[in-house]
């Protein structure tokens, strides 16, 4: 018997997870006369009992959004840090989260990218080096309104910590090392707080769009040890914000470990203001800090785009490398990195490969400019990099017409747009390394890929950000010679 709605959308209701899919949905199993009703529930883990609302109902499945966890599974383990929705996998030990996240992956490949021996051509599974306190940005926010974690009500008053998941109003104040950033800082939260609230000022509501403290969006660089600090306000209450005490706090707080503390004014009514956009006033220090990759020295901004966990990128980058360098010709072979940034991979493939020709590719002017830059201060005076769409690129540079050996391609989340990826095939090169930190988009790809006479030759796994659901892949593709 075909399977029939028995829930609709907005009911609330208590399932167990018996089962986890790609991407952390934890997966619940109903069956009554009807047949097998399956719910997929994110953040959730097998064993846990939960309280859910139903989001979309279809007749054979239901997804749903987790409202809290009732029970916990055998499967968890307790810890001292202070909960987020940004790590709801951290009471899960590390070995079941790559069990899952493997398993998961696998599965995608074979079930999207048509790969029926998908065993044999999985490279390695690839571990961060740093399990706890890997990331190098957080952005937090204050509110009006908030929510105990792992509470429902919502309050009224102050609060400052992470927005309650799947909502846009309430924030989840944060009392603590999160275990996911820096210590000191998340430590030291509390007392920004209160610092505030003792002075009278108001956190931002974002129904009445009033309030005077907004965001804290802080970046941290591991090879210096220092943070940068971006505090976000509106303009409401400028003449009672005194920026001298304000600057002494953090001063006093981090010492030398302060590279940064910056006051961007942002009116903007929208629920997360850029911090990159508004009146930027720079308290103290610099804006920029600097961050090692492999020997590399790269300066980097509060909102500039980073890899989040230093350390694993190294061995994503490495991994990537070794795809490169593997079976690429004696003579002068040209790598191209496209959707290149500002240049990381770029200037690794320079240093990595000094024989090779290696040309960076971006749309985007401003970041062509900051690669430029970031090249010469890492001593690369021979990388070229290119302003340009990828589908005109040998029309205006038809000099590389058929001695492209190699692309690397990063591209964002949602992946390559299928037009975007066939013009990459016409670049004609002979092997492609493609990093995804999406492995679903990817798997899409590998079908495209393979109608136009590339195979996937090996790919390998790397854990970028544990106690998440995300996962990355780094595959290599050859081209087949009809």
């Amino acid at each position: 018997m075909a399977s029939k709605k028995i829930y609709h959308r907005g009911q609330i209701c208590s399932l167990r997870i018996t089962d986890m899919a790609f991407e952390g949905k934890g997966i619940a199993k109903i069956d009554n006369e009807k047949g097998r009703y399956v719910v997929f529930i994110p953040n959730t883990i097998p064993g846990q009992l939960v309280e859910c609302r139903m989001v979309k109902v279809k007749n054979a499945y239901a997804e749903a959004k987790l409202i809290r966890i009732l029970e916990a599974s055998e499967l968890e383990e307790a810890h001292s840090y202070a909960l987020i929705p940004g790590a709801p996998y951290l009471s899960l030990p590390i070995e079941k989260q790559r069990e899952y996240k493997q398993e998961t992956s696998l599965e995608l490949f074979k079930r999207i990218g048509k790969i029926e021996e998908v065993a044999h051509l999985f490279d390695e599974y690839i571990e961060s080096p740093r399990l706890l306190h890997y990331r190098n940005k957080m952005e937090y926010s204050f509110g009006a309104v908030y929510v105990e974690p792992g509470e429902n009500q919502f309050l009224d008053g102050f609060a400052l910590g992470f927005k309650k998941r799947g909502q846009w109003l309430a924030v989840e104040p944060l009392s603590g090392d999160s275990g996911m950033f820096d210590a000191q800082f998340e430590n030291f939260l509390p007392t920004i707080s209160t610092w505030f609230q003792e002075r009278g000022h108001s956190a931002w509501h974002g129904k009445t769009h009033e309030g005077f403290c907004r965001m804290l969006a802080v970046r941290k660089s591991f090879s210096e040890d220092k943070i940068l600090v971006n505090f976000v306000s509106s303009a409401t209450e400028l003449e009672a914000f005194d920026v001298d005490a304000f600057t002494k706090l953090f001063q006093d707080e981090f010492g030398d470990r302060l590279g940064g503390l910056i006051h961007t004014i942002n009116d903007d009514i929208s629920d997360r203001p850029k911090a990159s956009a508004g009146e930027r006033r720079l308290l103290a220090g610099t804006e920029t800090l600097m961050e090692s990759i492999h020997g590399l020295k790269f300066e980097i901004s509060v909102e500039s785009f980073f890899q989040t966990n230093p350390a694993s990128a190294e061995l994503l980058y490495q991994k990537a490398l070794d795809y490169v360098k593997e079976d690429h010709p004696e003579s002068k072979p040209v790598l191209m990195d496209l959707f290149a940034g500002t240049g990381t991979i770029s200037q690794l493939l320079a240093q990595a490969v000094p024989e090779a020709e290696v040309i960076g590719v971006e749309i985007v002017e401003e970041a062509v400019k900051d690669a430029r830059r970031s090249a010469k201060a890492n001593g690369f005076e021979d990388l070229k990099f290119f302003a340009a769409d990828v589908g005109k690129f040998l029309l205006e540079h038809p000099e590389y017409q058929g001695r492209i050996h190699t692309i690397t391609l990063d591209p964002p989340r949602a992946g390559i747009a299928p037009k975007t990826l066939r013009k990459v095939i016409r670049l004609g090169a002979e092997r492609i390394v493609y990093i995804s930190c999406n492995p679903a988009t990817q798997a899409r790809d590998i079908q495209i890929l393979s109608e136009f006479g590339y195979r996937l030759k090996k790919f390998s796994l790397v854990d970028q950000f544990p106690h998440t659901a995300h996962i990355e892949s780094v595959a290599l593709f050859e081209k087949i010679n009809h």
